[in-house]
């Protein structure tokens, strides 16, 4: 698995953040960039959202690994006891949920997203939430398309 192997790599000298800075900031709010030094490590500059998504990432896949060392029942038991929301789900939703997330993770992984698997956490979660509360329960009433224009007037 190739982790950040295709995508562009931004390298600017020091210099480059002292004498334009506005333009490395602003270069840092698409992407991380990594600033070189001759008298020093090199350095990666990015945003705060890029720093956080990156944590959740991390944290999210420390909570696969230990789903994964459990042998007892199915990936979906398993990461009931990692993620106790998916009990508002039911035992078919959780087979689904649990295998969109390991899906969505090795999406993630693979091309150094993590966004990709932290909104299919949030759905799920909130997804799990909504169903606890009671909002799965509801019978809707949908209007045809004719009567919904005669119907439902705008806001």
């Amino acid at each position: 698995m190739t982790m950040a192997a295709d995508l562009p790599v931004a390298t600017r000298r020091s210099s480059d953040l002292s004498k334009h800075s506005a333009e490395v900031f602003a270069e840092a709010e698409d992407h991380p960039v990594t600033v070189t030094r001759r008298d020093g490590e090199a350095l990666v500059l990015m945003s705060q959202r890029e720093a956080e998504g990156r944590a959740r990432l991390l944290n999210f896949a420390a909570q696969l690994i230990t789903v994964t060392l459990d042998h007892t029942g199915t990936l979906a038991e398993r990461m009931t006891k990692a993620f106790p929301w998916m009990l508002a789900l039911s035992p078919a939703d959780r087979e689904t949920c649990a295998q969109d997330l390991v899906d969505a993770a090795r999406a993630s992984f693979s091309t150094d997203q993590p966004h990709l698997a932290i909104t299919e956490l949030t759905s799920w979660k909130e997804t799990a939430t909504a169903i606890a509360a009671g909002l799965g329960s509801t019978d809707l009433e949908w209007l045809d398309e004719e009567d919904a224009a005669s119907t439902v007037e705008r806001p």
